[in-house]
This record gives C-alpha cells, structure tokens and sequence, in this order.
C-alpha cells in the first residue's frame, strides 16, 4: 500500500546559484508544469540545459533537430539544447518482422478494436529494440552533459517525460468514447484496460511515463560520483499525479480525476523513486494537483478540482495575489456569473454521493462508471459554459498560478528533500501563492 506523504510547511530557499547546472529531461512545449520550475531555476542563475525527443520525418525515421528546430527549441527555453533524439516508447519501433506495434493496429475498424490479435513476442522484441535506442542516445546526452558542468557545480534533473499514447489512428476515438462518452457512446474504462489495445497501452505508458526516469538515474549514476567528488550534488525531480487534496464542502479531501488509465504507470514511476531513495540517490516524485494543459484536453472533467482553488487562497490567507487571482478569473465569466457560483458547482460535484467509492486512496487508480462519467462531464461542461470566452477560462487563469506555485515547491524542496514521494496539494500551493503577497 502506498504512503500518503502530503507536503504541509513551505520549504526554505534552495541553496542553487549562478554556476549551477538545470537539466530538463523532456522537451518544453506549449505552457505546463515544466514551466515553472524552469523560471525558478532561471531565476536561481543556473544554468539551463535541456534534451529533444527528436522529430519524426514523413517516412517515420526518427532524427535530430535542424539548425532552425535547434534554434527555436533553444529560445523556448532559455538554454542549450543536446541535439540527440530522446524520444521514449516504442509504438514505432519495428520488431523482427518490420512491423512496428501501431502497424499491427493498421486497418483495425472502430467496431474491431476490443477482438483485435496482437502479436506479443513481436511487441515485447520492439519494446527492447525501443529501450535499447533510448538508453543508448541517453548514453551519448550524458557524455555530452558531463563536458557542460563545471567544476563544484550542483545540478538538479527534473523528469518530464509522460505520456506514451500509441500513435495509432484507431485508438483517439476509443480514448474519446472511455474519457468523454455519455449514453451509447460511453465506453467503460476497465473494458478498455483488459483488451488487448489497452494492455498495448499499458505496456508503453510504463515505459514512457515510468522508466524513462529509472534509466536515467541509472545512466547517471557516474555522473553523481564525479559530481560529487568535486564537492557538487545531484538531485532529481519528477512530475507525477495520484490525487490531490482539495476543499470540499470546507475540508481537505483527497480525490482524483477517474479513469486516470495513467496511473498505474505513475505508481510504478513512484517505486523507481522509493528504489533509489533506498540507494542513497536524491530522488523526489512530486505528485502534483489537477491543472488543465494542451496535453489534458482529452480529459474533460479533471479541470474541475481546479476550482476549489480559489477557496484554498482565502483559506489560507488571502493577500494581495489571493485578491489579484480572484479578480482576474471574476473579470473571465459571463454577465451575471460570480466565483462563489462558480465554488458552489464544483463542490456540488465534488460532494456527490456518486463519487464516494471514487474518494478511497487505497484503491487508486480507478475505472468509470457511467453514472460518474455523466456527473462528471456534464458538470465539467456547465462549469465551463459559466465562462464568456471559452479561449479565455478560469481554468487556465488558475493553472498558471498552480504550475509556477509547484515550481516553487519543487525547486526548494528538492534541496533538502524529506521522501521519495510527496503530494502537493491545495492546501500548501494556496498557502505559497499567498506568501508572496
């Protein structure tokens, strides 16, 4: 059973400084939470290194970047690039035959998926062929790396690799149906999760989300001995998701968006945590609340817990930024909508009787049901209507402030780390946010 280790005191200040080392371990896109700790790495003076998963050409062979790509990748984030393609997973690997896993999936018909023959030992061999790939481009970044700190430098890694949805035609309309299906069109989760398809998913959620970060302890582990003989330190971060607490009907409750089909991987990144810890590495998994982002559009409904928010910064304080957030996300609803209507629906969802069993730490990660789906979605869908511009949300107003909060948190608590996993929840987000007002 897992531990709940949720993080109650704002840390003190990280002792990072200019001549420092920051390596982003997932290429920055869009706005997200690797945003915010790389601002505060910024911030701190070190000095940013970053990593590309590559890119794919129309022929599918994976490569560098370009000069331009280079270029531009570099500007997005403020720092170096290392030009070598890290992209995980191996849903395009071909195995002995040369077929890759979504070839297999080719030609599959939307009323086929769940009967679909799946040839396993082909699979297994292009998950090895894809590991072997990673690691081995990993190799090459690490020597690379090596030569760009300096002499007594620190250098702090945060994991951001996640994901690893087969790039399969057939399987966005499935996923549509599981996350945001009602009536006819409502797929439960747990059917999905047994067929073949969702073991496929399975398999590369673990080795996109989960052990991207044990092979890069592990391909670092020189580089910590090196470090540490010039009187540096290392310390790794990792982005994970496995609930978070949040104010329901004016306490703190634990609750998490469902079906999270990702979870089971990010336990698994979570005992990768737990194992190093044990070997001495300063490796901290951070579970981090609900936000809403490019890559979570998918998930119609997991924006909801976000809202609670607004309550937890007058909880904890309130204060000029508290005041600032509350006035920016009133100004984003329509006429006649106020942010006290706003908590009202989301505590109503969050409170119903409906989400009960879905409220039980001990037995996440949890299927859908359709009762929960329809709360869920249609809840999420008035919410959202209480906006004026649905380009300009609250949910976004919102996840800004979470993601640079969470930054924060990150940044100082991995300087003096006290588990290999910990939860963020609203409660101490609220609670920073207000402390710089």
């Amino acid at each position: 059973m897992t531990d709940y280790v949720p993080v109650r005191e704002l840390p003190g200040p990280a002792g990072y400084k200019a001549g420092d080392v920051f390596v982003l371990f997932g290429e920055l896109f869009g706005r997200g939470y690797a945003n915010g700790i790389v601002d505060e790495a910024r911030r701190a003076g070190m000095t940013i290194i970053g990593i590309t998963v590559g890119r794919r050409d129309k022929d599918g062979i994976l490569r560098q970047l370009s000069d331009e790509e280079r270029a531009e990748a570099e500007v997005n984030l403020g720092g170096t690039i290392i030009n070598v393609p890290l992209e995980a997973g191996f849903d395009m690997e071909p195995g002995p035959k040369g077929k890759s896993p979504i070839d297999q999936l080719k030609g599959v018909k939307s009323d086929e998926w769940d009967a679909v023959s799946l040839d396993w030992e082909a699979i297994e061999q292009s998950c090895a062929a894809g590991t072997k790939r990673f690691t081995g481009n990993l190799q090459k970044v690490v020597a690379e790396l090596e030569s760009l700190i300096p002499l007594g430098a620190n250098v702090l890694f945060a994991h951001t690799i996640a994901g690893g949805i087969p790039r399969a035609r057939i399987l966005m309309p499935i996923l549509n149906r599981v996350f945001k299906g009602q009536g006819e069109r409502y797929l439960p989760s747990e059917m999905f999760w047994n067929s073949p398809v969702g073991r496929l998913c399975s398999m590369s959620f673990d080795e996109v989300t989960a052990n991207t970060f044990k092979y890069l302890i592990d391909a670092t582990a020189p580089l910590r001995g090196s470090i540490s003989a010039r009187g540096g330190s290392v310390g790794y971060v990792a982005y994970c998701y496995h609930g978070c607490e949040v104010l329901v009907d004016g306490s703190y409750t634990w609750q998490s968006y469902t079906p999270y089909l990702q979870g089971w991987a990010k336990m698994r990144l979570e005992a990768i945590a737990r194992d190093a810890w044990k070997e001495g590495v300063r490796a901290t998994v951070f579970n981090c609340p609900e936000i809403q982002t490019n890559s979570s559009a998918l998930f119609l409904g997991v924006e909801i817990s976000l809202y609670p928010l607004l309550a937890a910064l007058t909880r904890e304080g309130g204060g000029k930024q508290a005041e600032e957030i509350h006035a920016r996300c009133a100004a984003l609803l329509k006429e006649g909508m106020t942010v006290d209507m706003l908590l009202d629906k989301a505590n109503s969802y969050l409170r119903s009787p409906v989400l009960s069993q879905f409220r039980n730490f001990d037995t996440w990660p949890h299927h859908n049901t359709a009762e929960q789906a329809e709360l869920m979605l249609n809840s999420a869908t008035e919410l959202l209507d209480m906006n004026k511009d649905p380009k300009e949300i609250v949910c976004a107003e919102l996840s800004r402030a979470v993601f640079r909060a969470v930054g924060i948190l990150m940044f100082r608590s991995i300087w003096k780390p006290v588990s290999p996993v910990c939860w963020l929840s609203h409660d101490i987000i609220a609670r920073q946010i207000v402390s710089e007002g």
